[in-house]
């Protein structure tokens, strides 16, 4: 008899049986007398008998077993090989002394296709090890362990791992140690789950391979979409697989929720903080104003202002976690600001030397340090107190970002680079080479990416590990303005950039041409912020000296009805 590799079984077209009274996942036997019967394979094409053995495999996974009986039965397909539906039998009964012999049919049916017995006699030996040691059949457990798991020369660190439960106390204890569900239909279920990846699938299909192959569609579709940004479950329990995964436009933050007009001059920076629930903005007049965010609404309340920054605050940056601000201001300012959110106290001012240009900064992951720096030739590395701890002479930084490794910082300086600086070691390398000066840059929260903001190019996006420009972005005006862009959405998947031409250009990661064109400022946008938690909210600051919140179209935003039992969302527009 011919090997099949579609599911069927065929012997110059017809489909041989094994003798039986009955039916085996599918596959039509014998009368009981002797007599096979036969049947024609009556699916044509290997991929529609996949399918079928897939629906068959499906139907039986929801109990539905009968229907993939009678399904296997017109198709005249099997969903297994009987050898391999006998020893799915003998496991789930836990007939152990039978296992052993399918194992060895299963083997020799295979030949040399499958090279993973061994692990699928460990996982046996395995499973049949921890249920003797449950039901306290400790010299049966013992001889498994000797002259069956030992022998396999297989895994021998986890050999030894499982001979430290022989001292187990009970049944909890070994449950817990092992993390394991105890002998039972749940843990043969996951054993035969870990066994069936490792036979051919035309012996014995992958656990849920319909499940798989559906799930595997649907990420496709949304890592294909350009507007998906939700934290919604998507996975094809809670989706429609009828029709084709698409998100709206609309869906994405490109309208004008709320305009804020609180600074009195042009406003150059804005930043949410770490946990989403607040919003810092810094402007020339002289002033830090906190928001609080509301995440039903997705718009903010002015709470604290922060005020005697004398020569503006262009750079902003919040600690891990959320609990400090650090402000730089210009070029000409030799201070650095750290003020505590909670209380609106100003915590430190840095100031060094009246020489100095503090105008960039940033924070170490521990909250415990921080380094700044300026175009003067300033690069410092600070604790709480102001100590400078270590300095580095002769960089002329435009902006810094501290890794998430804890110990290395990247700068951009006047020389068109990005270099990589290590304190601790004393070493620095170069990452990043344009053209033309950076005037700022981000990384995302793979700590991978670099978003820059270019002179005379616009938003480029390098990839660090690599070294290489990735992709340049069309559509921002960018000269000679400092303009902050960011990463934004769910995975980060957006990018989105002020410009001098007044506006907000939004940009899936994966395209260069904009998605979004965002109006309404009067003057040129110098930042914008994404909320790294309501990833439907955004924030943008303008030298117009507003500040604008922007959301998804009404229809996708929440509402919050206030005492009186009325919604307002809209009524912010009316300014």
């Amino acid at each position: 008899m011919l090997q099949p590799t579609n599911g069927c079984l065929q012997h110059n077209g017809s489909v041989d049986q094994p003798s039986s009274s009955s039916t085996v996942n599918g596959t039509a036997t014998g009368n009981g007398d002797g007599q096979e019967q036969s049947n024609s394979c009556n699916i044509k094409g290997r991929s529609s008998q996949e399918i079928v053995r897939l629906i068959g495999q499906h139907l039986k996974l929801i109990g539905l077993n009968q229907t993939a009986e009678v399904l296997m039965q017109e198709s005249g397909c099997r969903l297994e090989h009987p050898a391999a539906t006998q020893f799915r039998h003998h496991v789930m009964d836990g007939e152990w002394h039978k296992v052993s012999a399918d194992l060895n049919e299963l083997q020799a049916l295979v030949g040399n296709s499958c090279q993973y017995f061994s692990d699928m006699k460990f996982l046996i030996c395995e499973q049949k090890y921890l249920e003797y040691l449950e039901d306290g059949k400790v010299l049966d457990a013992l001889h498994v362990l000797r002259n069956e798991l030992t022998p396999l020369q297989h895994n021998i660190d986890k050999v030894h791992i499982l001979s430290s439960y022989m001292m187990c106390s009970g049944r909890d204890e070994l449950m817990k140690r092992a993390n394991w569900e105890g002998k039972g239909h749940k843990s043969r279920t996951l054993l035969m789950d870990m066994i069936q990846q490792f036979l051919p699938p035309h012996i014995m299909l992958p656990p849920k391979r319909l499940h798989m192959l559906l799930t595997q569609a649907v990420e496709l579709q949304r890592n294909q979409c350009l507007f998906h940004n939700t934290t919604f479950d998507d996975s094809i329990e809670t989706v429609s697989l009828l029709t084709d995964h698409k998100c709206s436009l609309e869906q994405i933050p490109c309208e004008t929720v709320q305009i804020l007009t609180e600074h009195c001059d042009e406003v150059w920076f804005c930043r949410f903080s770490p946990n989403g629930k607040k919003l810092a903005t810094g402007s020339k007049d002289a002033s830090i104003i906190i928001y609080d965010v509301d995440p039903e609404t997705l718009t903010v309340e002015q709470s604290i202002t922060l005020d005697g920054h004398s020569y503006g605050v262009s750079y902003l940056s919040w600690s891990p976690d959320g609990e400090l601000l650090m402000a730089c201001g210009p070029e000409d300012c030799p201070d650095l600001w750290v003020w505590n959110v909670s209380t609106g106290v100003l915590r430190l001012k840095l100031s060094h030397s009246s020489d100095d240009s503090l105008t960039a900064c940033s924070w170490h992951k521990d909250g415990q340090k921080f380094v700044c720096g300026g175009i003067r030739g300033q690069f410092y590395q600070c604790d709480l107190e102001g100590s400078v701890l270590d300095s580095w002479e002769g960089v002329r930084v435009n902006c810094l970002w501290c890794r998430s490794d804890g110990k290395t910082v990247l700068a951009a300086d006047t020389r068109q680079r990005i270099r990589s600086y290590n304190f601790d070691e004393l070493s620095d390398q170069n990452l990043i080479q344009e053209d033309h000066p950076i005037m700022s840059f981000t990384v995302n929260k793979t700590d991978r990416l670099a978003l820059l903001n270019v002179v005379s190019q616009g938003v480029h996006l390098w990839d660090l590990q690599d070294k290489c420009l990735i992709r340049k972005f069309q559509g921002v005006t960018q000269g000679h303005f400092s303009i902050h862009s960011c990463f934004g959405g769910v995975n980060h998947d957006f990018i989105a950039s002020g410009s001098e031409d007044n506006k907000v250009y939004l940009w899936h990661i994966k395209h260069e041409l904009p998605i979004a064109t965002l109006t309404g400022h009067t003057r040129a946008v110098t930042c914008v912020s994404w909320n790294p938690v309501y990833h439907q909210m955004l924030a943008s600051v303008s030298d117009d000296c507003t500040v604008r919140i922007w959301g998804p179209a009404a229809k996708y935003r929440k509402q919050k009805s206030n005492k009186s039992g009325k919604f307002y969302i809209d009524d912010l527009l009316r300014n």
